[in-house]
């Protein structure tokens, strides 16, 4: 835990267990409140939990009419339309990001404990409405696989391998980071997926290359694919503190951040590369959400995605969208 109020660096299996009282008031399926990223209006293509066939009946008034079975109908000489029940649970997999690229953070907490904690609201939230949890914890040297798996057994396994890994990190590591790792994570998660999975991909997305694009979008083929991208405030507005000493993916370069040169390359450089993430990202409808270091991740979340309020007739406040908490 963070204390007097220095960044969170390193996360407890206490702590990311704790957050499964905090894990309500946002939802990853496509049904959301009219504000939330994932509606329609932003293009995403979350198709929610599969369906199975149930059976063939007759049309009645009102059915949509794009379940009637034109063969059936044919066969039966009247409208017929065929239902569906929806699959009691979906397999999701979460692909969390613990390279030393992710071991920096310079307000509420690095970007490794913010995807710790992500990582820990999202296996929460998913088993509490019946699904299945799975996820692939990646680092510089190595990662963890966990198959998907329901109940809070499951949460604990994966919540224990992001511990593992997240508290491995260290600024004095001698390892030299391993941008190839992403790509080695993406391409186990295409050898364990197979259809109609939710993918959240959680990271910074640094050493991002043509590879990953091709194993994205591999993924999105059978699977919806959800990126939640994490970054630091420093890195999109670097102040202007004179000459610093930063570690960064295990090495140590002095900056002078006086130099109005220097800050706006760093400007443009993060700014590049959110670009092309949410670019790549719009052209296969795969929503992105943008989580910062800087505030309390429950809350970030639940502005993106969760419920907004509205007042009442009677000055109250009422809450929008219809989803479980």
């Amino acid at each position: 835990m963070a204390q007097d109020g220095a960044p969170l660096v390193h996360v407890s299996l206490d702590d990311l267990s704790r957050l499964r009282h905090k894990a309500r008031g946002f939802s990853f399926l496509p049904r959301q409140p009219v504000h939330s990223l994932l509606t329609g209006r932003h293009g995403s293509r979350l198709r929610g939990r599969g369906l199975d066939f149930l059976e063939l009946r007759h049309y009645y008034e009102g059915d949509d009419t794009r379940t009637i079975d034109w063969r059936a109908t044919a066969r039966q000489g009247s409208p017929q339309v065929r239902v569906y029940t929806e699959e009691r649970d979906r397999s999701v997999l979460l692909v969390v990001d613990q390279r030393m690229s992710m071991f920096f953070g310079s307000r509420h907490a690095t970007k490794s404990a913010v995807a710790a904690q992500v990582a820990a609201l999202a296996a929460w939230r998913v088993t509490s409405l019946g699904d299945r949890v799975g996820a692939i914890v990646f680092a510089d040297d190595g990662l963890d696989q966990i198959r998907p798996q329901g109940r809070d057994q499951a949460v604990m396994r994966v919540l224990e391998a992001v511990v593992r890994q997240n508290n491995r990190l260290s600024a004095s590591r001698d390892r030299p980071a391993d941008t190839g790792m992403f790509n080695e994570a993406l391409r186990r998660a295409v050898r364990l997926v197979s259809h109609d999975w939710l993918v959240c991909l959680i990271t910074d997305a640094a050493g991002a290359d043509p590879e990953t694009v091709e194993l994205v979008t591999k993924l999105t083929a059978h699977n919806d694919v959800l990126t939640i991208f994490i970054f630091d405030p420093l890195e999109a507005d670097l102040p202007d503190i004179g000459r610093v000493v930063v570690a960064d993916a295990g090495q140590r370069l002095e900056i002078d951040t006086s130099r109005r040169s220097t800050r706006r390359r760093f400007a443009e450089e993060f700014a590049t590369r959110r670009a092309r993430i949410e670019e790549f990202s719009r052209e296969r409808t795969i929503p992105v959400l943008p989580i910062s270091t800087g505030s309390d991740v429950t809350d970030q979340l639940r502005r993106i995605l969760g419920e907004a309020r509205r007042p009442s007739r009677r000055g109250h406040s009422t809450l929008i969208g219809a989803g479980p908490r």
